[in-house]
């Protein structure tokens, strides 16, 4: 589908950019991370699944090409503008009311920690419909329910077109329980989150 003006004013009214993925997503997230405009004005952050106890790279790699900060989350610290945070591997990122993040360390959530749904539940009980989520490739359910609770909330929700997806049950799941808003190509979605509206 073509980008409407419906998708746009949502996108440029958004604070918070939410990236979910997991199989198959590296790649994309990594070109969205090198193209986002420093002067974004708007607070990204991203959850993708890692394997539990293994040493990433992701920071350092998306750090160094990044136009924006770029960091790590840490416990208790403040959500700012024009910077892309990534959910660090053994703890689920939530968000709370204060503009602050917080770690937590209970139970994998479809075998994850980080869980997409457990940050994308939490960052719509705050923001609201302030808030773009995007949900990319990923071989399990993780997202799609908290891509619906988003869009209850009046967030613009996103999924990656299966067809354009390497692992496709992670943003079908979310189709299925009609949780995406929006399901768009691979270049539609980078058109969008490269118009700085």
């Amino acid at each position: 589908m073509a980008l409407n003006d419906h998708i746009r004013q949502q996108w440029a009214q958004s604070k918070i950019l939410l990236l979910g993925g997991s199989a198959g997503s590296f790649k994309l997230l990594f070109r969205l991370v090198k193209i986002l405009p420093k002067n974004l004005g708007k607070s990204v952050i991203i959850v993708i699944h890692r394997k539990k106890n293994f040493f990433s790279e992701i920071e350092k790699l998306f750090s160094e090409n990044s136009r924006m900060l770029l960091t790590a989350i840490s416990d208790k610290e403040p959500i700012r503008e024009n910077t892309i945070y990534i959910a660090p591997a053994n703890y689920h990122t939530l968000v709370e009311n204060e503009g602050f993040f917080s770690l937590d360390v209970s139970e994998p959530v479809w075998y994850s920690k980080p869980s997409i749904d457990v940050t994308f539940e939490s960052v719509a009980e705050v923001y609201k419909q302030h808030v773009t989520a995007v949900l990319f490739s990923g071989a399990n359910q993780d997202g799609a329910e908290g891509l619906l609770k988003l869009r209850r909330e009046g967030a613009l929700t996103i999924a990656q077109d299966p067809q354009d997806a390497e692992m496709v049950e992670m943003p079908q799941s979310a189709i299925d329980i009609n949780a995406a808003e929006y399901v768009l190509r691979t270049t539609e979605i980078f058109e969008l989150l490269e118009s700085n509206a």
